[in-house]
């Protein structure tokens, strides 16, 4: 018996293993596998170890330990999971650095908390952050406990199976588009090794191809197959992402907040000028206050977020993005008070060394690949805050100089990447850039074919909707358009120059008060562009033809044209009504402050992969209580018709799920002997035990009229049924309950068998 314990506990951590692989498509590395290979090790070693001494004190390996040994070995290996995070993410106060103490305990609870936070900020595929990374280890950890209860102590390796789907129900869940091959082979594998187990388990001492084996590869490439064939079929979600991602502020329909997409759309509503942040800044040419940076973009959805890298805190570094030592810059310092601003997003000036805020400051992080300070659970409403950067101030010849990136770098990878685009964009790129010398050039071709009024680009917030279904060609086709437009279309064109781009979202320095402070509403809401060039790092540009009061000075960054032709066309009415009372705004106001309340319906979708997986976890759970629920309705229908023939016939069965075997060719006579023998002794349960066995004999081989039912035999069966379920330990009824054998028997007798076999009745 504890033979077969270890092959099925070795079994069933394999299969947890190859299922794990599913995630593969989750994250963007492989550095959340050595911690779940880790987690199940565990888990099979506290499986095989407190079964061994469970076989031990119950006398030896063919003795079956008593039921509280049962409970222990799951109640075990969590206790070895808590071990494995504690040694992994939060050894500091553990003893040993891996057993858990209060302090380490609470470490590791604020670690699974900064997960969970994670999970609601990452987009698939996710970056390995350790809050994320605690999580999975702990989800692989747990559905390893769940593979190996219901493979050893239930006995039902093939019902373990159905564990795996929750694995594959992640991808299949947060992954937008294929999932690749690797996701759904290795699950399938893993099923095919369960099957094996199960055989080998079912048939004993048979070996090779005779005990299983082979039926279990063929069912397993039947599972492959399968999954390869139908997996495109699967629907995947449109957002990709674990959960809402890193939306834009929180504050409400008040234009207070940046949301953190720029879509190449026009018709943007013009909320109210609102006061937003008052400045107190060390220069009086201040430079754009930065919120966040869009790195991605889709030919459907504009310009998005991707992952932020929320590990560091503001307060664990004073050097948060420096500048290249070549790069030719000026330290700036801001006070910055928060008046109605309510966003998730810190403005900052470009570059920022180091930040101090005056509360809270532990849960603001830096994401360093894009420049960004992010709240966690937190907002700007009512904070007060203290930067410190370098503004970078290139000269052009500087620029000039800079040479392009080699090949492979990796801010290529992240920064310079495109979907496929329609062709006119890349012929368009192609004749603006024929000839350039270098990278600063190109980008400055680019930038003054879209500033130079000679190209027909004005500025407007009502833009005539296009024909082409790509808003940057209607843009580039239609010339008429916002910031965001401006923005959006150079950073593309700049990406398709073979130059890293990214677009920049924030406020332009604001209007200057009595006091020299400088005080920005939400008519200062900006888009602008950022280049990365070698040697010198992120520099902006600004496509956009804005107000001369309200532009930043960037010499490098000269419009062709400085004669601004803006209009503000409100879109007519289509039936006569009386022109309500409106205030006139600035003519050059920029509203990319969208109300949160628009993106009702991003949050709305984010609701999808919950959703799908509680979908899967109760499809899940309807197939492990299917056989359970066939077996109750079973026995309700017998006791109802109360034949003797179907109460005897529910007798075995019941005898038979809790695993007494019976001889086929024993008589009624005999069955009950043993079975009275293998019940816990009661008052009257001898007499019950005859009673169902006399009448059995009556039915078959007695007259007709003995066939009758009599009232008394439910009562007696019922008597039987407690005196067989008290007799075994609860893991045992409980797999008697779910996972009954006497259905899995009836559904193998009704398959074709193969010549020379025998129904399992009669084994």
């Amino acid at each position: 018996m504890i033979r077969a314990d270890v092959r099925t506990a070795c079994a069933a951590a394999v299969a947890t293993l190859l299922g794990a692989v599913a995630l593969t498509p989750v994250f963007t590395s492989a550095g959340w596998f050595p911690p779940a290979f880790v987690v199940v090790g565990s888990v099979l070693a506290a499986g095989l170890l407190l079964r061994a001494a469970a076989h031990r004190a119950a006398g030896g390996p063919d003795r079956e330990p008593a039921g509280p040994w049962a409970l222990l070995v799951p109640a075990g290996q969590l206790v070895a999971v808590v071990c494995v995070l504690t040694a992994l993410f939060a050894p500091d106060g553990a003893l040993l650095g891996a057993l858990p103490t209060p302090q380490s305990l609470e470490g590791l609870g604020g670690v699974l908390a900064d997960g969970a936070a994670e999970v609601r900020e990452q987009a698939t595929p996710a970056l390995p952050l350790t809050g994320l990374l605690a999580l999975t280890t702990l989800f692989v950890g747990l559905v390893a406990i769940v593979v190996d209860l219901v493979a050893v102590t239930a006995g039902r390796a093939a019902v373990a199976g159905l564990a795996l789907l929750i694995l594959l129900c992640v991808p299949v869940g947060t992954v937008t588009g294929a999932i690749g091959l690797p996701a759904l082979v290795a699950p399938a594998v893993g099923f095919a090794v369960l099957l094996w187990a199960d055989q080998r388990r079912v048939l004993g001492g048979l070996h090779g191809w005779a005990g299983g084996g082979g039926a279990a590869v063929r069912i397993g490439a039947v599972a492959l197959v399968a999954g390869v064939l139908l997996g495109p079929l699967v629907p995947i979600l449109e957002e990709g992402s674990f959960g809402t991602g890193l939306g834009g502020g929180v504050g409400g329909a008040t234009g207070t907040a940046l949301d953190p997409v720029a879509e190449l759309r026009g018709e943007l509503s013009r909320p109210e000028p609102i006061e937003l942040l008052r400045v107190d800044a060390s220069v009086e040419d201040l430079g754009y206050l930065r919120a966040v940076a869009l790195d991605e973009y889709d030919p459907a959805e504009g310009w998005t977020l991707s992952n932020l890298d929320g590990q560091i805190s503001v307060l664990e570094d004073d050097t948060l993005a420096p500048l290249p030592a070549r790069q030719v810059a000026r330290p700036v310092t801001a006070d910055i008070t928060v008046l109605e601003h309510d966003d998730r997003f810190l403005p900052l000036p470009s570059s920022p060394l180091s930040v101090s805020v005056d509360r809270d400051a532990a849960a603001w992080r830096f994401d360093g690949a894009t420049g960004t300070v992010f709240g966690r659970d937190v907002s700007t409403e009512g904070l007060g805050y203290r930067v410190a950067a370098s503004e970078p101030r290139p000269s052009p010849d500087l620029l000039s100089r800079a040479v392009p990136l080699p090949e492979g770098a990796a801010i290529q990878e992240r920064f310079g990447t495109l979907p496929e685009l329609d062709p006119s964009i890349g012929a368009l790129t192609a004749e603006l850039t024929a000839g350039a010398a270098t990278p600063y050039e190109r980008v400055r071709r680019i930038q003054d074919y879209l500033t130079d009024r000679g190209n027909g680009f004005t500025y407007s917030l009502s833009t005539a909707s296009g024909t082409s279904g790509d808003d940057l060609v209607d843009f580039l086709r239609l010339k008429r358009g916002y910031c965001e437009q401006y923005a959006g279309a150079m950073a593309v064109l700049v990406r398709q120059a073979g130059m890293p781009a990214r677009v920049a979202l924030g406020y332009t320095p604001g209007s200057v008060q009595d006091d020299d402070s400088r005080l920005i509403t939400s008519d200062d809401a900006h888009a602008w562009v950022e280049v990365f060039f070698q040697g010198l790092g992120w520099v902006p540009f600004d496509p956009t033809p804005i107000a001369v009061d309200r532009r930043v000075a960037l010499p490098w960054s000269p419009r062709a044209s400085d004669r601004i032709e803006e209009t503000d066309e409100l879109p007519a009415p289509t039936a006569p009504t009386a022109a309500p009372p409106v205030e006139v705004p600035r003519e050059d106001r920029v509203p990319e402050a969208v109300p949160q309340a628009q993106t009702a319906p991003t949050a709305e979708t984010s609701l999808r992969p919950v959703l799908l997986s509680l979908g899967a976890v109760a499809a899940a759970a309807a197939l492990l209580s299917l056989p359970g629920g066939l077996r109750v309705l079973q026995r309700r229908r017998r006791l109802a018709d109360g034949d003797p023939g179907g109460l005897w016939d529910e007798l075995r069965a019941s005898a038979t799920d809790l695993g007494i075997r019976l001889d086929p060719a024993w008589t009624p006579r005999r069955t009950a002997e043993e079975l009275t023998a293998a019940a816990r002794p009661e008052p009257g349960l001898a007499e019950a035990f005859i009673f169902l066995a006399g009448a059995e004999e009556a039915a078959a081989y007695g007259p007709p009229r003995a066939a009758t039912s009599d009232p008394r035999l439910p009562e007696a069966l019922r008597t039987a049924r407690r005196g067989l379920l008290a007799a075994q330990p609860w893991p045992r009824r409980l797999a008697a309950r779910l996972w009954p054998t006497s259905v899995r028997d009836g559904l193998r007798d009704l398959l074709p068998r193969r010549p020379g076999t025998t129904p399992a009745a009669v084994r």
